[in-house]
């Protein structure tokens, strides 16, 4: 399945596992993602205007559905996200438009012990976006959701 978009990228599992790593961490968008379980949607107001999808590995979908935190070793967490846009077809709705960026989250607690066991990786139209917005990552968590393993999404019912 594919998700067209007017940057001419598209997020399929035809993008997975390649090219560069997310700088700071090493992090690469995973192969397959795109067959993952989907954890939850969410709506970014403005300035961002932007539907996302989260969608999680084998390992973190046990978790969630567990409720286990900390979230183990090897969990893997992939943020989709896409401008929000009007749908022409019925008003009331609204629909994903253009990509704009996969986020990745990788739990080792040994790698990643200075982030509290996370690794990130923010890609913009498949590549990496530079180290300055990779050093706000573990910040931003680290300051709303320490409390939950410095994991923003919850599990949707």
């Amino acid at each position: 399945m594919s998700v067209s978009v007017v940057t001419g990228w598209s997020l399929t599992a035809g993008n997975a596992d390649q090219g560069d790593a997310s700088p700071i961490y090493g992090v690469k968008i995973p192969a397959g993602y795109r067959q993952w379980e989907l954890i939850a949607p969410a709506q970014e107001a403005e300035p961002l205007n932007e539907l996302r999808a989260v969608l999680g590995n084998a390992v973190a979908i046990k978790a969630y559905k567990d409720k286990a935190l900390p979230f183990p070793d090897g969990t893997v967490l992939v943020k989709l996200a896409w401008k929000h846009v009007q749908s022409p077809e019925f008003e009331p709705a609204s629909i994903p438009g253009a990509a704009t960026t996969v986020q990745i989250m990788v739990k080792d607690s040994r790698k990643y012990a200075a982030t509290g066991g996370w690794g990130f990786g923010r890609f913009v139209s498949g590549k990496p976006a530079d180290q300055a917005h990779h050093e706000t990552c573990f910040a931003c968590h680290e300051a709303g959701v320490k409390d939950h393993d410095y994991v923003f999404t919850r599990y949707a019912p």
